[in-house]
């Protein structure tokens, strides 16, 4: 067992975990940050993304050793108490989500997005940079909507942070 210490959501947290334990289920079973979603376990499906020292990774693909000392931010650390991120108003405005499973993946990799791309981002952009992220619900029409209207928004710098 090692010993790991990270910030989750602006929390100290740490925890004793098998050197192969998934920073996805570290998430998830230690913590009970169920918003992070295990899809395929491969690197494919992208529900799984969280922010790692500010970058988008695919939790399932990273051992929870390998966040030692890091600032993590998940799907439940957007909000601001019961004020969503501008990112998770813009899916349910523009109907950017169905089954939800994909939703969380999507909005941090959204948020990203916008922080990268500020308000010059385009539909094909947003398109080419969700390469990673799997949908089989909406087609991504809604999910491009969305993800570009936070980026035409005034709260450009402030969503993406």
């Amino acid at each position: 067992m090692t010993k790991v210490s990270m910030t989750v959501n602006g929390r100290a947290v740490s925890g004793d975990v098998e050197d192969r334990t998934l920073l996805v289920s570290f998430l998830r079973e230690t913590l009970g940050l169920t918003g992070t979603h295990v899809g395929c376990d491969t690197t494919q499906c992208g529900a799984c993304v969280v922010h790692m020292d500010g970058k988008p990774v695919k939790a399932c693909t990273v051992l929870t050793g390998q966040a030692e000392g890091a600032e993590i931010t998940t799907i439940e650390g957007l909000a601001k108490g019961d004020e969503l991120h501008p990112m998770q108003a813009a899916f349910r405005e523009h109907h950017g989500l169905q089954c939800g499973f994909c939703t969380p993946g999507m909005i941090m990799m959204g948020v990203d997005i916008v922080r990268r791309h500020g308000a010059s981002l385009d539909e094909k952009t947003i398109r080419h940079e969700l390469e990673g992220n799997i949908c089989r619900c909406t087609g991504y029409h809604n999910i491009v909507k969305a993800i570009q209207a936070v980026a035409e928004g005034s709260e450009v710098a402030e969503a993406a942070e």
